[in-house]
């Protein structure tokens, strides 16, 4: 991969696995020196920086594991990352938690849970980061947002609103750095084939007597025309042309990665 990002430096939220490991490892590979950021088992970080080590030049990547729902260790977070990698270019802000049910019936304190990680902690992590992106003239803000930023599905209030936010926050942040070297966009991703979103597939195959297939296509993708999952590495690599030489212009923006989803 062309080092596009040789000499920056990447902070990945929720990076120990999934879209956030994707981005890092393609990141790592396009030269970037990169922080990971998720909690986990002790052999799962140490396998996920061994996969973002291998993709770039040998270096196990730093592993900060903040809770991103307390401001404070937000904020030590981005000030370690800038301590030891001397810098932080790229902000993705990709950590994300996710639970379900009816509005009337819903936890308040699981609202508070969604609300703290999918979209609080992007406003910290974005308010630590813009100083040092400014003073330099360059930085890239990506947040990773969902469909769920542009549309509703029942029964996730809580995700659907953080989502939205991310957006908004993503739009507001654009406009105030307009005129500076420094953009932020969303990316908007369907139904991502992940680890974890591949469990569902065979809890509705059960829970409905049905085959994984119908399942996948029927049930889950119902709202992708597609039909089939969004890969890990489309969502990388969006991420990495954000960061490319020819993207100062493009900012603001929320970016549909969807298969026709909110078209439809």
């Amino acid at each position: 991969m062309e080092q596009t990002l040789s000499g920056r430096t990447a902070v990945i939220t929720g990076s120990t696995s999934g879209i956030g490991l994707g981005i890092a490892t393609m990141m790592a590979a396009a030269g970037a020196r990169v922080m990971l950021n998720g909690f986990g088992k002790p052999e799962d970080i140490a396998a996920a920086r061994r996969a973002v080590a291998e993709a770039g030049d040998g270096t196990e990547p730093h592993h900060s594991a903040a809770d991103l729902s307390k401001p404070a260790e937000v904020r030590a977070m981005l000030a370690e990352a800038a301590s030891v990698l001397g810098q932080v270019d790229i902000l993705v802000n990709n950590a994300g938690i996710q639970f379900t049910s009816p509005v009337e019936d819903f936890p308040e304190e699981k609202w508070d849970a969604v609300i703290a990680i999918n979209l609080s902690a992007v406003f910290h992590a974005t308010k630590a980061v813009i100083p040092g992106m400014k003073q330099r003239n360059w930085g890239r803000i990506i947040n990773i947002a969902s469909a769920h930023g542009l549309v509703a599905s029942p029964e996730k209030v809580a995700y659907v609103a953080a989502k939205h936010g991310v957006v908004g926050m993503t739009k507001v942040t654009a406009v105030e750095l307009a005129q500076t070297g420094v953009t932020c966009n969303a990316i908007c991703p369907g139904f991502v084939r992940t680890p974890l979103a591949e469990v569902q597939v065979g809890a509705i195959a059960k829970a409905k007597g049905i085959s994984e297939e119908a399942a996948l296509k029927d049930h889950l993708l119902a709202k992708q025309p597609s039909k089939r999952w969004v890969e890990v590495p489309e969502v990388a690599r969006m991420a990495l042309y954000l960061c490319g030489p020819d993207t100062g212009s493009l900012t603001g923006a929320a970016l549909s990665l969807d298969g026709g989803w909110v078209a439809s």
